[in-house]
């Protein structure tokens, strides 16, 4: 439990938005592709109260990693429907590595003098690039999931899909055994990797 109120806004303010950014995206980009369903459900809001899912957010400050409500996606709406799963699920991850990516670029170029400024922008980009990496597990509902059947066969894509009813107790199961970690750790090097690549 973190006491200093301060350091509670600090936290608690980067992880909410880096949440609803990360929803928003997979809406937004389902739009774009055709798909009306997300605007229909009110989902392209900056909203917190139409993201926030109560078990994911505190499985977020509890053990640093969680989840908002899903998206409603139709992907009957989308052409390509192979394409658009891929799109849309790599949307949210994305969105995230670009806000990590801002936050870091404006620590390096600003280099701000105002302690709360800095720790603001620094729990920004720890937060987005621990919710990319933790989405890139190929764990249904995980974006990493949909990312893979993006790449499989239909039948495939069926036996993965079923997976999804116990994906959470998976998910939850393996976090308090710390046996994501590793997992974790390796996507967050993969992304400070390529943030670092791009920074000036």
């Amino acid at each position: 439990m973190i006491k200093n109120p301060v350091a509670f806004f600090l936290l608690a303010i980067p992880v909410l938005y880096s949440i609803i950014i990360h929803e928003l995206a997979h809406g937004w980009i389902a739009y774009r592709m055709g798909d009306p369903t997300a605007k229909q459900a009110g989902r392209l809001s900056l909203n917190p109260l139409k993201h926030l899912d109560p078990v994911g957010t505190l499985m977020l400050f509890i053990f640093g990693f969680g989840w908002a409500k899903p998206v409603p996606i139709n992907l009957a709406y989308v052409r390509d429907m192979r394409k658009g799963l891929i799109l849309v699920s790599s949307a949210g991850i994305i969105a995230n590595i670009v806000v990590a990516f801002i936050a870091l670029l404006l620590l390096r170029i600003l280099s701000p003098s105002s302690e709360g400024i800095t720790l603001l922008l620094h729990y920004l980009a720890q937060i987005n690039i621990i919710l990319a990496a933790f989405n890139l597990i190929p764990i249904p509902p995980l974006d990493g999931s949909k990312i893979l059947m993006g790449f499989m066969s239909e039948r495939f894509q069926y036996l993965f899909s079923r997976l999804e009813p116990y994906g959470l107790f998976i998910i939850i199961a393996l976090l308090y055994i710390g046996a994501l970690n590793p997992v974790i750790a390796m996507f967050r090097r993969i992304i400070l990797s390529m943030i670092g690549s791009l920074l000036p």
